[in-house]
């Protein structure tokens, strides 16, 4: 659906990034060793934005939830910074899932262009939702594509979605998919 360099798909799993400078990766590892201390005292959005304070990016915050919050990169990408666990896990999870899927359900996930610890880098698509109907119709679809193709989509709704430039519906946070037993959020539930 959109071409990852030229149409070669290659993830990053380092915290090695082209798109990310040195000194970025550097707050987000440091960002990512000392988010462990907020966990017990303040609210996601406390954290979020103490991460945004921390991280000190010349990006724009365009959002945040209970585990990430995400940066506009500016060049048609985001970029997804953990301020939780579930964070990590649901970066590694996108990453797993984008990079074992079936191509048949490939086209219905935003693009993941690299992966590192803490962070991920995933292709911008349009979060407006039009003509409600229409959308939870189509969202039904591809829940039960998904289903069909071995993906349990937990926490498919119409807030993880986008849309490509053709108007076609993917999902822009699968972090807490799951895909087999190898998943990272299996994984982490059975530990």
């Amino acid at each position: 659906m959109w071409p990852i360099n030229n149409g070669k798909e290659r993830i990053h799993q380092s915290n090695k990034s082209k798109m990310l400078s040195q000194q970025e990766i550097k707050a987000i590892e440091s960002w990512i060793s000392r988010m462990w201390t907020y966990q017990f005292y303040k609210t996601s959005r406390q954290i979020a934005s103490t991460a945004s304070k921390t991280l000190k990016f010349k990006y724009k915050v365009i959002g945040n939830g209970l585990n990430r919050v995400v940066y506009d990169l500016n060049n048609g990408y985001i970029l997804k910074i953990a301020i939780s666990e579930v964070g990590l896990i649901s970066n590694a999870n996108e990453s797993f899932i984008y990079n074992n899927c079936k191509k048949e359900v490939k086209k219905y996930l935003c693009p993941v262009k690299e992966y590192g610890t803490g962070w991920i880098i995933m292709k911008k698509a349009d979060t407006k939702v039009s003509n409600l109907i229409k959308e939870c119709t189509k969202l039904i679809k591809l829940e039960l594509k998904f289903l069909r193709y071995g993906i349990i989509p937990i926490d498919l709704r119409l807030d993880n979605v986008g849309f490509t430039e053709n108007n076609e519906m993917v999902v822009i946070d699968y972090g807490l998919f799951t895909m087999n037993l190898i998943s990272p959020v299996l994984r982490w539930l059975v530990r």
